[in-house]
């Protein structure tokens, strides 16, 4: 077979191993072509929710593509689209009212640090910083590069990167200084919007921190009329899951107030911002065949039953001098290995993913920090043998010399 010609992405190809390639999937197993059946520990990037190929979207897919596919989304319309808007809505807390759809987590923030920056500029007010915290990531764009921590990921790019103001990670015992220091910021520099991570700093190693510093930080925002921008990239589904992990789609909702600030007469208060694919009725039926599953699957029950599992497990590591911290926020669970080389270069991360793979777990460390974020599919047996894994792995690494 003649080498491949695919770049994959967060991909060293000079240093990885032959790519297992991947033949079906199926609730939270992937098989390859060599008949491996592995376990997607980390719901193949976050998106995968309810497992694999689940048959309510699937059929929603195949349905919707006997009829509809992509249609330009500028001047048109279409009752997927318009369905899954009323449903979305429907969840969201009270006073988001307007749908804007896109393709993926770091579109969706694109669009939601725009539709912020026109908001004041219509309004005519000057404000136009953004304040973000620590070791945040909200994607790989030039405009969530900018407002996510500086680092390996974006160093290549720092000319094009813009400025913000920064506030610290509310860490346990420090959380004051959080909210301190964006309470200054939302004075003082008078800013535009706040962007956070609720609750779980995914990219920047699973960093986790309580509800009440979340709402602390909105009512702060609110008291100053600082926009509040939240990426749920690891504690809601407006991207990574809106569709059950099936297919691309993404949605920013928004207030009345910032619709408001661009519907006008004169046009050049337009909000511009489109992507080719925005709206795709293919996945918005999924996104809409997601919905009911959630109504109609004892889907919460499930999500309850993983998060106590996850605690359960994390349990038997707590105190364990093999770990620096270990962590949980509902199904996610993290393990910040006590290694003397931290972050996501370090030297044991790709040896980790290597010793995992190996006993047909997909699991993907940040660095020295494993975590499991399975789709909620996944039983208590094979969250054992994960949590098995992970105390056997540990052991390996503090015996490498």
């Amino acid at each position: 077979m003649s080498r491949s010609a695919v770049w994959h992405p967060f991909t060293q190809h000079a240093v990885e191993p032959a790519l297992p390639s991947v033949a079906l999937t199926e609730g939270a197993y992937l098989q390859t072509d060599d008949g491996r059946r592995i376990l997607d520990a980390i719901s193949s990037w976050w998106v995968v929710t309810h497992g694999h190929r689940h048959p309510a979207i699937v059929e929603a897919i195949r349905s919707t593509a006997e009829t509809l596919d992509q249609i330009i989304f500028a001047g048109l319309t279409h009752a997927p689209a318009e369905e899954l808007a009323s449903a979305l809505i429907g969840l969201a807390p009270k006073g988001l009212d307007w749908v804007f759809y896109s393709d993926s987590g770091s579109t969706s923030v694109e669009v939601a640090l725009k539709m912020a920056l026109g908001y004041f500029r219509n309004i005519g007010s000057p404000r136009a910083r953004i304040v973000v915290v620590e070791s945040s990531y909200h994607g790989d764009t030039i405009g969530t590069m900018s407002v996510g921590a500086r680092s390996v990921f974006n160093a290549a790019y720092e000319p094009l990167l813009f400025d913000v103001d920064t506030i610290p990670f509310p860490a346990k015992d420090r959380e004051q200084e959080t909210l301190d220091a964006f309470e200054a910021f939302s004075r003082d520099r008078q800013a535009a919007a706040v962007i956070v991570e609720p609750l779980v700093l995914g990219a920047g190693g699973m960093r986790m921190y309580p509800p009440r510093i979340l709402a602390e930080l909105k009512r702060i925002a609110e008291a100053s009329g600082t926009l509040f921008i939240a990426d749920e990239v690891m504690t809601g589904w407006t991207s990574k899951g809106l569709t059950g992990g099936a297919i691309p789609l993404a949605a920013t909702l928004a207030t009345d107030v910032i619709f408001r600030a661009y519907y006008s007469a004169d046009r050049s208060r337009t909000f511009f911002h489109s992507s080719s694919y925005t709206a795709n009725p293919i996945a918005c039926a999924a996104a809409l065949a997601n919905i009911a599953v959630w109504r109609d699957e004892p889907v919460i029950e499930r999500v309850t039953t993983l998060s106590r599992l996850q605690a359960e497990g994390v349990r038997r590591f707590a105190g364990d001098p093999r770990f620096a911290d270990v962590r949980v926020t509902g199904t996610i669970a993290a393990f910040e290995l006590a290694v003397a080389n931290s972050g996501y270069l370090a030297e044991v991360g790709p040896k980790l993913r290597a010793f995992f793979l190996k006993r047909d777990l997909l699991v993907r460390p940040l660095g020295n920090v494993i975590y499991l974020l399975p789709p909620y599919c996944v039983n208590a047996s094979e969250l054992g043998r994960l949590h098995d894994a992970i105390d056997e792995a540990a052991d390996l690494v503090r015996q490498a010399p």
